[in-house]
């Protein structure tokens, strides 16, 4: 189980051969190949996890199901500061089936193909700190994870600015997306499986 606060943000990628050459440029280790990943988030009828701006999510990625809540992110205007607490489930059916018998119903769904690096630094940051590549329906981003002096140092090795920086959620891309371009929202999935 993990258990703590998390620091991240996310980098909109133009072109992932390019962003693949920069992380192998800087160093960094593929620690999880490319996979491809389900997130369901949950909440009761009244919205109130939503209305806290928390999260209860059940991410499938492979064989492995985990459950994850976030708290309510903390006021700051560059980075996504908040609780995080998380856990290995080993039937994510008969969870899912736990979750709606406490009152909780599936209010969004997000796929993505993630492949996750670590830097190329001590045992101990490559803990504190990751770097993950999304490849999702509305488009890829990077998610940097650590630090803000770490998240800012890569950031811009990377060729990027402080305003690029990106706070929002999937969910909230996803509805931005939507607006942009008037498709009714429903749940951010790919027509078919990619390779």
């Amino acid at each position: 189980m993990n258990q703590g606060s998390e620091t991240e943000i996310k980098l909109a990628v133009p072109s992932l051969a390019a962003a693949r050459r920069k992380i192998r440029g800087l160093g960094f280790h593929k620690i999880s190949p490319r996979h491809f990943e389900t997130n369901a988030l949950y909440d009761f009828l009244d919205a109130r996890l939503r209305k806290a701006r928390c999260l209860l999510r059940v991410r499938k990625a492979g064989r492995e199901w985990v459950l994850t809540f976030k708290g309510a992110p903390a006021a700051t205007q560059d980075y996504k500061s908040r609780e995080e607490v998380e856990t290995i489930v080993k039937e994510g059916g008969k969870l899912q089936a736990i979750l709606s018998r406490l009152g909780l119903q599936q209010v969004f769904r997000y796929d993505k193909y993630r492949t996750i690096f670590a830097p190329p630094s001590t045992a101990k940051a490559r803990k504190q700190a990751l770097m993950t590549l999304d490849e999702t329906p509305i488009g890829n981003y990077l998610e940097l994870e650590g630090s803000e002096a770490w998240i800012d140092r890569t950031a811009a090795r990377l060729g990027y600015r402080r305003e690029d920086y990106i706070t929002a959620s999937y969910a909230a891309l996803y509805r931005q997306h939507c607006e942009k371009t008037r498709e009714a929202p429903s749940d951010m999935v790919f027509n078919s499986r990619r390779v």
